[in-house]
C-alpha cells in the first residue's frame, strides 16, 4: 500500500508559547514494496516523520495517507488501531520494549491484543523466532536472560507478529557491533523481499542507505530537502556535505581516486563491491593498453 504525505506540518505544543514546528511542507509518496531510507542530522525532522506513518503523530496540518487509511488533526486515536497493525515500528533499543515473563508471550501479546487466539500466535511465534536467527528454545526463556543481540531480535520478532504491510525501522542497528549491524541489516532486507513488505529505514548511516534502500529521502530543517534513488542523491555529495551529512566511504574513495589519478570510475560506486569491480575493471584496462 502506498503512503501519502501532502503538505504536512507538525507543531510540537502547537497554541502554546512552547510552540516549535518540527516538519512544514512535507510533500513524499512511498510506493507500495519499496525500500525507502530516510536520512538527516539530528533535528532534522526524521523521527517526526516517522511517527506519522502509524498515527502516533497526527499533523497539525495536511494529510498522510497510508493505504485506504487518510491521518489528519481530527481523527480520533480510536480510529487508528487497525493501522497499528499496518504499520510496524522497530524502534531504536526496541528491546527496551519486552515486558513479559518468557520470550513466548512477549511474541504473542501483540496479536492476541487484536484478536488472534493463543494457539495461532504461538505458531506464529515458533515460525517467526527462527526467522529472526534463534533457535526454539529461546520462547520459553525470559527475554531479561538474553543477550542484548538476542533481545533485539525478539523485539523485533514481537512486530513482525502483528504481520505488518509496512515496517519501519528506527535506527535498528544503534548500540551494536559491526557484526551485528550487517546481521540485522541482513535480516531485515531478507524480509524485505520475501515477504514484500514495504521498508522505511530511518538512519544516520549513510552506508545502510547506499546498500539497501531503492529510493531516499533527505530531510533538512524540517522539510524535504532532495529525493531520488541513492545513485542520484550521492551524486552530488558536495551538497549533501554542505547540510551536514556525510557520504558513504567508498563515494569519498572514488572521488579521491578520480582526483589523484585524472580519471573517472563508472559510477555510481555506492557499495565496497561495487568499488572494488571499478577499480578492478580500471586496472584491466590499463594492462590491456600496456601489452
Amino acid at each position: 500500500m502506498d503512503i501519502i504525505f501532502q503538505k504536512v506540518e507538525h507543531v510540537y505544543n502547537a497554541n502554546s508559547p512552547f510552540a516549535r514546528r518540527a516538519l512544514y511542507d512535507v510533500d513524499i509518496m512511498i510506493e507500495s514494496g519499496s525500500y525507502v531510507a530516510v536520512v538527516g542530522h539530528t533535528g532534522s525532522g526524521k523521527s517526526t516523520l516517522l511517527q506519522h506513518l502509524n498515527g502516533l503523530l497526527q499533523p497539525t496540518s495536511g494529510t498522510v495517507t497510508v493505504g485506504n487509511q487518510t491521518i489528519t488533526n481530527k481523527k480520533r486515536q480510536r480510529d487508528l488501531k487497525p493501522l497499528r497493525k499496518q504499520v510496524g515500528i522497530v524502534f531504536q533499543f526496541p528491546e527496551h520494549q519486552l515486558f513479559e515473563e518468557t520470550v513466548e508471550k512477549d511474541i504473542c501479546f501483540g496479536p492476541m491484543n487484536f484478536g488472534v487466539p493463543e494457539e495461532k500466535a504461538k505458531r506464529k511465534a515458533r515460525e517467526l523466532i527462527k526467522l529472526v536467527g534463534l533457535p526454539e528454545d529461546v520462547l520459553s526463556k525470559s527475554p531479561f536472560d538474553l543477550s542484548g543481540g538476542q533481545m533485539r531480535r525478539v523485539a523485533i520478532a514481537g512486530v513482525l507478529a502483528m504481520e505488518p504491510d509496512v515496517i519501519v525501522l528506527d535506527e535498528p542497528t544503534a548500540g551494536l557491533d559491526p557484526r551485528g549491524r550487517k546481521e540485522i541489516m541482513e535480516m531485515f532486507y531478507r524480509l524485505h523481499r520475501e515477504k514484500q513488505m514495504t521498508t522505511v529505514l530511518v538512519t544516520h548511516s549513510m552506508e545502510d542507505a547506499a546498500a539497501y534502500a531503492d529510493y531516499m529521502i533527505v530531510m533538512h530543517k524540517g522539510t524535504v530537502w532532495k529525493t531520488g534513488t541513492p545513485q542520484q542523491i550521492f551524486q552530488d555529495s558536495d551538497s549533501l556535505e554542505e547540510i551536514g551529512l556525510n557520504v558513504p566511504e567508498t563515494v569519498r574513495l572514488k572521488k579521491e581516486l578520480e582526483k589523484k589519478l585524472g580519471i573517472t570510475l563508472p559510477s555510481p560506486c555506492l557499495t565496497i563491491e561495487e568499488t572494488v569491480d571499478a577499480i578492478q575493471k580500471l586496472f584491466s584496462k590499463v594492462n590491456t593498453h600496456d601489452e
